[in-house]
Formats: structure tokens, sequence, C-alpha cells
């Protein structure tokens, strides 16, 4: 049942999503508006909420460790030359207002709020699109705009010490099963083959589901993949992989990430096919 706070979004009648805009959740979450329950069209759910082992992670949406040393991404956060450190540094992605809504999608306003300051104003554009009777596209837009009077940056584990911890963007929490999910690009295989590095797309399949992300501009295309198999199953698109992004003042940072949500284990030519698909619609 669709409600003001948590619109349904369906793909040719079917409900694949629920949006939450104003979740109930502790500062140390870093709360934000998140995409929740993901399903196939046939029903299986492929996000989760709030997991054991990472208790911040939150189905599917937009989370960022480190704004100007905001941490928006809930949990510790990693503090150079110490290590995860649990500080009282959390922001929260408030709700504004729909622009638009429809049963397929929605254009949202949000403001990024940290120590009683908005540092960031963003315009979220998300739209479900039917492919195959058995595939359906999440079309997933975020642009950040800095609303404060000085230039800012973001930045992440990987740009504050820790290799090959570049998370923050984009980001989806993936189911998790007994076994973990195979991870492939159009010529690569593996997790620690894939992961940090630079794909047009990017597949994780499960037991009975697959997941292919693309990065749908030129610019998006360029942010590393953050993949993650055998500990959790999550992947995202990296803002700041090698050197803290910078935001000058009133200037707009733009991500659109298509993933393709499927029944069964796709091989990889039909999953090229179906993303290729997807972000030409």
């Amino acid at each position: 049942m669709t409600t003001p706070d948590s619109p349904v979004l369906r793909v040719a009648g079917r409900p694949v999503g629920r949006y939450v805009t104003r979740p109930e959740l502790p500062a140390r979450l870093s709360p934000r508006p998140y995409l929740h329950p993901v399903t196939t069209l046939a029903g299986t759910a492929v996000t989760e909420l709030s997991p054991t082992d990472h208790i911040h992670h939150l189905g599917v949406g937009v989370a960022v460790p480190d704004v100007e040393g905001h941490n928006f991404w809930g949990g510790r956060t990693y503090v150079r030359d110490q290590g995860p450190t649990e500080l009282d540094n959390h922001g929260a992605q408030r709700h504004t207002s729909f622009q638009l809504r429809d049963p397929d999608g929605f254009v949202e306003e949000l403001r990024w709020i940290a120590s009683g300051a908005e540092l960031l104003r963003e315009r979220r554009t998300v739209a479900a699109t039917e492919l195959t009777g058995s595939a359906w596209a999440l079309d997933f837009t975020f642009s950040l705009t800095n609303v404060t009077r000085d230039a800012l940056s973001i930045g992440s584990p990987a740009t504050n010490g820790r290799p090959g911890a570049a998370y923050g963007g984009f980001f989806w929490r993936a189911r998790k099963e007994e076994a973990a999910p195979d991870v492939f690009t159009v010529d690569r295989e593996g997790e620690d083959v894939i992961h940090g590095t630079r794909a047009d797309w990017v597949a994780l399949t499960g037991a009975t589901w697959t997941l292919v992300f693309a990065g749908a501009t030129e610019q998006t295309r360029r942010d590393p993949w953050f993949v993650r198999a055998g500990e959790y199953p999550g992947v995202g698109s990296s803002l700041a992989s090698d050197a803290r992004l910078p935001i000058p003042t009133g200037e707009t940072v733009v991500r659109r990430i298509v993933t393709v949500v499927a029944d069964g284990r796709l091989p990889r030519l039909e999953a090229a096919a179906l993303v290729r698909k997807a972000v030409s619609q």
C-alpha cells in the first residue's frame, strides 16, 4: 500500500520497491531515504535493510562517509592513522518534497544536514521501467549542490588512508544468501579482480536473481566500482577513490546509475544486452 511517506514503485502494475522518505532511525545510522524492499518481477527480494553485519546499510540509496568531515554513511568513521572510530559527526538526509510522483517513479528534493547546517541540496530522480517479462530497470540519478558559502569536498576511507575502501555515493546492499554471489563484467570475473576498477557495467548473481549495475553517463563511468561479495553482497559507485571530490560553492555533482533487476542467473551476453536496452530507454 502506498502512503505519503512510503510510495511504492510499480512496473506494469506490479510492486517492485518501496521508498521510505522519513525513516525513524538513530542518528548513528545517518538517517536517509532508501528503497527497500526492492524485488524482482517474480517477487524475490534483492535488498537488505540494517543487516546484522552492517546495520547502517539501508537498501538502495545514496550514502557518503565524508562530506567535509561529516558522516552521511552511518556507523564508525575512518580516521587516518587511527582506524574506524566512533565519532559524533553523523549527518542526515531530509526529504523536503516530491516535485513529481507517479507509480513508476518520482523526482524528490532533499537537504543534507549536519551540525544544524545544510551542506548539500539534492535532487533525486528515480524511475522503474519494464525490460522483459522477467527483468526491469531502476534508473537512479542524484544531483548534489553545495549550498554553503565555502567550497566543500567529498572523501572516503580510501582518501583518508584506508586502501581499497573507496565507498561512498550510490550504494545497493543486496540480499545475503548462504553462498556468496558471483561477480562479473563483460570481460572479467571475481570480486578481487573487479573491485576498485572501472567497467561499463558490473553484474551480481545470486541463487535465483541477477543485478546488473551500469554507469549511465560518461562522468559516472569514470568512477570505480566498490564491490563486495564474500563478506557481504553490495555494489556501489565511488565518488572519491584516489582523491577527494571538490564541490565549489554553488556547483553541482551529478551521477546516474541504471540497475537491471532480473529473475534467474543471467549469462554475460544477456546481461550486456539488457544493460544496453535499459540505458538507451
